[in-house]
């Protein structure tokens, strides 16, 4: 999950102009390797109205690891997101292809980060392609977060996490990560717990001035994950598109028809 900050930075770089270079990441140990699984999700807003549902699909090839959340709106808006990694030791991005479109993104997206290629491509809503070719470090981790929390002690300095910003300008920049404490859910009834993350995006220079003067500062997400030797995603809260408002995306458990 969490496959939408990098969208969000790179909105906010085009209207800020500079961000710091920041240290550099670290790459994730593979501590509990990902396998083939099918979640369903939901998209509701602050005050628990349903606005859209979909699903979480993985898929193993070998080693290799094929993560997408598909998002659809009722609204007929939708938002696609297939990230592809390796899991052999540590933890490598491969590729990452987002697309928004409808009535509830106000600026559509086809964009697509090639790691193995070294390149950051996107189509215009016209059908116009462009490509801008890009030196990745092998930390760079986009649409990898809930992934390389599952696989960090929450109780630890947690890592930054490089992501690279599509756009005509491509640029690598820093998340943060920290433990905000623990959060209260149920299953069924049973109360559990798990750990609630806050993901900050680091804007520094001359972006980091402006940012909170022109309003355009990217909020901080929560990701609320279980922990542990065996980690599960409950939610993440925060915006899918630079000014959009708060969203949250959750498991939903299927209702059987009579």
């Amino acid at each position: 999950m969490t496959k939408t900050v990098a969208l969000i930075v790179g909105a906010s770089l085009l209207l800020m102009g500079a961000v710091r270079g920041g240290a550099r990441a670290e790459t994730v140990k593979v501590l509990r390797p990902q396998g083939a699984a099918h979640g369903f999700v939901e998209v509701l807003t602050t005050d628990g109205k349903r606005i859209g549902v979909g699903d979480l699909l993985q898929r193993l090839h070998g080693s290799v690891v094929s993560s997408r959340l598909l998002l659809h709106f009722f609204d007929g808006s939708l938002d696609d997101e297939t990230t592809i990694y390796s899991e052999r030791g540590v933890f490598r991005f491969i590729s990452d292809h987002h697309i928004q479109r409808g009535p509830s993104f106000p600026k559509p997206i086809d964009e697509t980060v090639d790691a193995e290629k070294g390149l950051v491509s996107s189509i215009d809503p016209a059908g116009k392609k462009s490509q801008v070719h890009f030196a990745m470090p092998p930390d760079v981790y986009n649409g990898m977060t809930s992934t390389l929390l599952m696989n960090e002690d929450p109780q630890a300095p947690l890592a930054k996490l490089a992501v690279v910003v599509a756009g005509e300008k491509p640029r690598l920049i820093h998340l943060s990560t920290k433990n905000a404490g623990e959060a209260n859910f149920t299953i069924g009834g049973s109360e559990r717990k798990a750990t609630d993350f806050v993901v900050h995006v680091e804007l520094g220079g001359v972006a980091g001035i402006v940012a909170p003067v022109i309003g355009k500062e990217p909020p901080d997400y929560h990701l609320l994950l279980v922990t542990g030797s065996d980690p599960a995603f409950i939610r993440e809260e925060g915006p899918l598109y630079l000014g959009g408002p708060i969203w949250r995306i959750q498991q939903i458990s299927a209702v059987i028809a009579p």
